[in-house]
């Protein structure tokens, strides 16, 4: 993506249209630089591998009952009578006195191999790579035959990358947001995300997902000023802030060239976010001195005063009260008098045997 610049729309209600509904179109209102994160390279190879390391970074842990497929008492007949070895259930007089128990080949066995809830579910990534799979995920969106190879349908689109002016952030109204989408000719996207929702095949009908439904477009936008109010309940727009881009929704599936509208304001973030050819990106931490961060003024500030007086805490020794009487009197008070109470009980039962005893 070599050009310089980039127009940036408006949205306009067309004049001469018929009908009675008011149509809408867009037109240029002004341009602005490229940024320098779309000439990055496309490798979509680390984009796919990254995508794959992140989903797996949202996984629950899941994992067979220890005493699945051993329910049954069963034990194996040994050698001799012309039967596989396999345990077999006890008893007599029923169809399961006999059968074949605890092997993955039985009926009710266990299963191979079952699954444990430590297994290794969480990857670590490396901050390059990702941030190299990030960029060229964005370099992507604005190469229009990615974006129709996957899927989108931007025939009435006037060019990519498309930048609207930053009045769409402050829209509230979904009403509002349809058309804009209808100016900028992205609402045979939304049409096809309407067509394309069907049940799902499979149990996740009964896990709260039942329909699913191809991926619109996505709206990226620096401040939050009712966007998301607006442009949450058409179907298929995801919205996301410049500041917090996901590589699982700009390339859903690890594959690149999603559709996206950028507000003019955090397209023109993306240098700061990224860096360009001139400058660093503003993002990354300039001081990695760490002693020189851990004496500075702002975090000895945040800090606990060390305690010089040389009295560390030592753990508290935790007593038995059934042992100790000082600790169970503080958790019983009435222990002393109950305890007083089977003292004088028990010496009236010596004496009443001494006087036995001496007749």
């Amino acid at each position: 993506m070599a050009r310089p610049s980039v127009n940036v729309y408006k949205i306009t209600e067309l004049k001469d249209a018929g009908g009675d509904k008011p149509k809408f179109g867009s037109e240029i209102d002004t341009s602005t630089g490229m940024p320098a994160v779309f000439k990055t390279a496309l490798r979509p190879d680390t984009l796919s591998f990254i995508h794959d390391q992140m989903r797996k970074n949202s996984r629950q842990a899941f994992g067979v009952s220890s005493r699945a497929g051993h329910w049954a008492s069963a034990e194996s007949w040994g050698t001799g009578r012309a039967v596989a070895r396999i345990p077999r259930v006890h008893g007599s007089g029923t169809h399961r006195s006999g059968q074949g128990a605890f092997g993955n080949m039985c009926r009710g066995g266990h299963m191979f191999n079952p699954t444990k809830v430590w297994r290794k579910w969480h990857r670590r990534i490396n901050v390059q790579q990702k941030r190299l799979a990030m960029a060229s995920a964005i370099a992507a969106t604005g190469i229009p035959p990615l974006v129709m190879a996957k899927g989108h349908r931007i025939e009435k689109i006037p060019e990519l990358p498309l930048v609207i002016e930053d009045k769409t952030e402050s829209l509230k109204k979904t009403r509002d947001a349809v058309n804009v989408l209808h100016g900028l000719g992205v609402w045979d996207d939304i049409v096809k995300v309407q067509k394309s929702r069907r049940l799902r095949p499979g149990k996740g009908k009964m896990r709260n997902r039942r329909y699913i439904q191809k991926r619109g477009p996505l709206v990226i936008y620096k401040s939050d000023n009712g966007i998301t109010q607006a442009f949450r309940n058409i179907p298929g727009v995801t919205l996301l802030p410049v500041s917090a881009l996901n590589i699982l929704k700009l390339s859903p599936g690890g594959h690149m060239g999603r559709l996206v509208i950028w507000t003019a304001s955090a397209f023109k973030e993306l240098d700061r976010i990224y860096g360009a050819w001139q400058k660093n990106n503003e993002s990354k931490m300039k001081n990695s001195d760490l002693m020189k961060l851990l004496k500075s003024d702002a975090i000895v500030s945040a800090l606990k005063p060390r305690n010089l007086d040389g009295n560390k805490r030592t753990s508290k020794v935790v007593k038995n009260p059934l042992k100790n009487n000082g600790v169970m009197m503080k958790l019983n008070p009435f222990m002393a008098r109950k305890r007083m109470g089977s003292k004088s009980s028990e010496g009236k039962l010596t004496d009443a045997k001494k006087s036995k005893v001496e007749k």
